[in-house]
C-alpha cells in the first residue's frame, strides 16, 4: 500500500507534461538563483582594472632643500603603471563634466600647492597635502566605496614616499650635526685645557695675595709705628726751635750760667753726637723704604693693568660662551626634547655659562682692589719722597748743631772773649732749628700720608684675596664644566655619527609597519565567501516553488492510510530536493570551481540542508494552505537578515539579533561555511544536527497532520504506522 501510492504520485507527475515540465524546471531554481548571482559576483574585485577612475592633476612642483619636487607627476607615473583601475588622466573641467555624466565612477583631483606643502613640514604651521577626490555615489553606490578603499591606497602610497623624502633630508642633517658636534667636542677639549691651566694659576695667584694680605697687614703696622715717631720728631723739632727761641732771650742770662752749662756741654756734646748717627741711619735707611715703595708702586700699577686686561678677555670669554650657547641652541633643538643627549648638552652648557659669568665678575672685583692698592701706593711714594727730604734737612741742621756744639766747647774757656761769635753763630743754630722744625713738619705729614695710603693698601690687598678666591672658585667650576661638556659633545657626535643612513634605513622610517596577512582559513574570492549564504537561499526558494506546482496534500490515488498518504507526498518532494541539491553542488564544483574542504561532505550537507526546508514548507503549505506560504516567505525574509550571510550578526539591529538562533538559515550557513573555508567538519555535523532536528520536527507535524486529515475525511482510527 505505501509502495503503491508513492507510485501514484510518480506516475501521476511522468503521465502529466504540465506538471512535469515545471517541477524539472524547479530542479534548476536553486542554481540558477545562487548560481546566477554567484556567477555574476564571484570575484568582481578581479576586474577592477575595467572601472573607469578620472586623474587631474594641477599640481605646480616645488624646490625643497635645492631639489625639485614634483609629486604629483610622480604619482600620476605610478598611477600609469597601476592596474588597479582604468585611469584616464584628463584636464579638471573635462573631468568634472565626465564624471556628471556617468562616464566615470570617481576623480581623484591633485590640487596646485600639492608639492608646495610637502615642503613646509618644519616650518611653525606646516600645510597637510590635500588629495580630493569626488565619486558619483548616484551612478553606483558600491563603486564610491571601492573609490574610497583605493584613495586610501594613493594615500598611503603617497605618505611613504613624502616620508622617505623627509627621511633622507632628517639623515643628512644628523650628519651635519655629527660633524658640528665633533668641532664642539674639540673646542671644548681646548677650552677644557685652558680652564685646568686657568684653574691653576688663579690658584697660585690666590696664594700669593693671600701672602701680600698678611704682609699688608704687617707693613701696615709698621708704618703706624713710623707715623708715631715721627710725629714725636716733629714735637721735638718744634720745642727746639722754641727752646732756641728762649735761648736767644735768656742770652744774658748764659753769662751768669755758663758754669752750669760748662758742667752740661760734655752731655750736649753727647747727645748731639747720637741725634745726629741717628738721623743719618734715618737717611741711609730711607732711600732704601723709597725704591721699595717705587718697585712696590709700579708693581700695583702693572698687576691693575694686567687685571683690566684680564677683565676684558674675561668679557670677550664670556660674550664667546654665550655666541657658543646661541650656536650650541640651534643644535640642541634638532635632538629630541626628552632625549638624554640634549639634556646633558643643556646642564653643561648652563653650567659653562655660570662659570664665566663669575670669572668675569671675580675679574672686575679684582681689577678694582688694584686700582685703589696702586692708588695708595703712590700716596706712600709720595710721602716717603717728603720723609725723605725731610730727614736729610734734619742731617743738615744735625750737622750744624754739631758744630756749633764743637765751638760752645772749643769756646767755652774763652766765653766772654768770644760772645760776640757765640751770637752770629746762634743765629745760624736758630736758623737750623727752624728748618728742623720745618723738615720734620714735613716729615709727619709724609709719614702720615704713609699711613693712611699703608691702610688703604691692606685694605686693597684683602679685597684682592677675597676676590681671587671667588677666582680660584669660579675656575674650578668652569674647569669641571668645561669638562663635562667637552665629554658631552663627544658622546653627542660619536652618537650622532653612529647614525648610517640606507635606504633600507630610509624605508623603514617611512613605512615602518609592514602587515604580514594571515588567516585560519583562506577564502579566495567574493563567490566562495558569499556561496553558504546564496547556496542555503536557492535551496529554500526552490522548495518553496516546487510546493506551487506540485500538489503537497491532494493524493493521486486514495490513501488506505495517513502514512502513506504522508510518505507519498513527501517522497516525491524529498526526491526532488535531494536532485535539487546534487545539481547545485554539481555545477558550483564543476561550474565555478568551488573550493571545498571536503566534496563528499558538502554535498551531503546540501542534501540535509534541502530535506529540512522540504520538511518546513511540506508542513507550512500542507496545513495552511497559501496563508503557509505566506508565512514561509516571511521566514525567508527574517533569514536574509538574521542568517549574517552577509554582514555579521553584531552589526544588524539589535531587536533582529535574538531571531538569529531560531531560524534553520543560520545554520545551514555556519555548516557551509564550515566544510567550505574552515575545514572545521566537527562544527558541520554540530549544525547538521540543529538541521535534523528542525527536520524530524517538521516531518512528524506533517504525519501528524495527515493523520488527523485522515480521521477527519474517513473516519477510520488507523494510525499512520498501519
Amino acid at each position: 500500500m505505501k509502495g503503491s501510492l508513492l507510485k501514484a504520485e510518480l506516475k501521476s507527475i511522468f503521465g502529466n507534461k504540465k506538471v512535469l515540465i515545471p517541477i524539472m524546471a524547479i530542479l534548476f531554481i536553486p542554481i540558477l538563483y545562487a548560481g546566477m548571482f554567484l556567477w555574476a559576483f564571484w570575484d568582481p574585485y578581479g576586474h577592477l582594472d575595467q572601472l573607469p577612475v578620472a586623474i587631474v592633476n594641477d599640481d605646480k612642483g616645488a624646490d625643497f632643500e635645492g631639489e625639485e619636487l614634483q609629486l604629483g607627476n610622480d604619482l600620476v607615473e605610478n598611477l600609469k603603471e597601476s592596474a588597479d583601475f582604468s585611469f584616464h588622466f584628463l584636464a579638471k573641467d573635462k573631468a568634472y563634466e565626465d564624471l556628471k555624466n556617468e562616464q566615470y565612477y570617481l576623480l581623484v583631483e591633485i590640487p596646485q600647492n600639492f608639492s608646495e606643502n610637502a615642503t613646509t613640514l618644519l616650518k611653525d604651521h606646516p600645510e597637510k597635502l590635500d588629495l580630493k577626490y569626488v565619486t558619483n555615489e548616484g551612478y553606483n553606490f558600491l563603486s564610491g566605496k571601492i573609490g574610497d578603499s583605493a584613495i586610501e591606497k594613493i594615500k598611503s602610497s603617497l605618505s611613504e614616499k613624502i616620508t622617505e623624502t623627509y627621511a633622507e633630508k632628517m639623515f643628512d642633517k644628523m650628519t651635519e650635526v655629527a660633524d658640528g658636534l665633533g668641532e664642539a667636542s674639540d673646542g671644548a677639549a681646548e677650552l677644557d685645557a685652558a680652564a685646568k691651566d686657568l684653574k691653576t694659576g688663579s690658584g697660585e695667584l690666590h696664594k700669593n695675595l693671600v701672602t701680600l694680605a698678611e704682609k699688608s697687614i704687617a707693613f701696615n703696622n709698621g708704618v703706624g709705628e713710623i707715623n708715631s715717631g715721627s710725629k714725636e720728631i716733629a714735637n721735638g723739632a718744634g720745642n727746639l726751635a722754641s727752646g732756641m727761641q728762649q735761648l736767644e732771650e735768656g742770652h744774658k742770662q748764659l753769662e751768669g750760667a755758663a758754669g752750669q752749662l760748662a758742667a752740661g756741654q760734655s752731655d750736649l756734646a753727647s747727645g748731639i753726637q747720637q741725634t745726629e748717627e741717628g738721623i743719618h741711619a734715618v737717611d741711609e735707611k730711607l732711600p732704601a723704604l723709597t725704591g721699595g715703595t717705587e718697585e712696590l708702586e709700579s708693581g700695583a700699577k702693572t698687576l691693575s693693568s694686567s687685571l683690566v686686561q684680564w677683565e676684558s678677555s674675561a668679557e670677550k670669554v664670556s660674550n664667546g660662551i654665550k655666541d657658543l650657547k646661541a650656536n650650541l641652541q640651534a643644535m640642541i633643538s634638532q635632538l629630541p626634547e626628552d632625549s638624554p643627549e640634549r639634556v646633558a648638552l643643556e646642564s653643561s652648557l648652563e653650567s659653562l655659562i655660570a662659570g664665566t659669568t663669575q670669572l668675569a665678575d671675580s675679574a672686575s672685583d679684582l681689577s678694582a682692589g688694584a686700582t685703589e692698592l696702586a692708588a695708595g701706593l703712590t700716596g706712600l711714594h709720595e710721602g716717603q719722597t717728603g720723609l725723605q727730604q725731610g730727614i736729610q734737612k734734619l742731617a743738615e741742621g744735625a750737622s750744624a748743631l754739631k758744630s756749633g756744639s764743637d765751638s760752645l766747647v772749643q769756646g767755652h774757656s774763652d766765653f766772654q772773649a768770644g760772645m760776640e761769635q757765640f751770637a752770629a753763630k746762634f743765629t745760624e743754630a736758630k736758623t737750623g732749628a727752624a728748618e728742623l722744625a720745618k723738615g720734620a713738619g714735613v716729615l709727619s705729614g709724609g709719614v702720615g700720608e704713609l699711613t693712611n695710603g699703608s691702610a688703604s693698601f691692606a685694605d686693597g690687598t684683602k679685597k684682592l684675596s677675597d676676590g681671587s678666591t671667588k677666582l680660584a672658585d669660579g675656575n674650578a667650576k668652569m674647569s669641571d664644566g668645561s669638562g663635562q661638556l667637552a665629554d658631552s659633545l663627544a658622546e653627542g657626535a660619536d652618537q650622532a655619527s653612529s647614525v648610517h643612513a640606507t635606504d633600507q634605513t630610509v624605508n623603514m622610517m617611512a613605512s615602518p609597519v609592514e602587515l604580514d596577512s594571515d588567516g585560519i582559513s583562506d577564502v579566495p574570492n567574493y563567490g566562495t565567501g558569499l556561496t553558504p549564504y546564496f547556496l542555503s537561499l536557492g535551496l529554500f526558494v526552490g522548495a518553496l516553488l516546487l510546493t506551487i506546482v506540485f500538489p503537497v496534500k491532494e493524493p493521486a490515488a486514495e490513501p488506505k492510510n495517513a502514512f502513506s498518504w504522508f510518505i507519498g507526498k513527501f517522497g516525491v518532494i524529498a526526491g526532488v530536493g535531494v536532485i535539487q541539491a546534487l545539481i547545485a553542488s554539481f555545477v558550483m564544483l564543476a561550474g565555478l570551481n568551488l573550493e571545498v574542504q571536503n566534496v563528499g561532505l558538502f554535498i551531503l550537507f546540501a542534501i540535509i540542508t534541502s530535506l529540512t526546508y522540504i520538511a518546513i514548507i511540506q508542513f507550512l503549505v500542507t496545513s495552511l494552505g497559501d496563508p503557509g506560504r505566506f508565512i514561509a516567505i516571511i521566514i525567508l525574509i527574517l533569514q536574509l537578515t538574521t542568517s549574517a550571510g552577509t554582514f555579521p550578526l553584531e552589526l544588524i539591529p539589535d531587536v533582529l539579533q535574538p531571531i538569529h538562533a531560531l531560524l534553520p538559515m543560520t545554520y545551514s550557513v555556519a555548516g557551509f561555511r564550515a566544510v567550505i573555508s574552515s575545514g572545521d567538519f566537527s562544527f558541520m555535523w554540530h549544525n547538521a544536527s540543529f538541521l535534523a532536528g528542525y527536520m524530524i520536527v517538521f516531518i512528524m507535524g506533517s504525519m501528524l497532520y495527515f493523520q488527523l486529515l485522515y480521521k477527519r475525511l474517513h473516519g477510520g482510527s488507523e494510525s499512520l504506522t498501519h
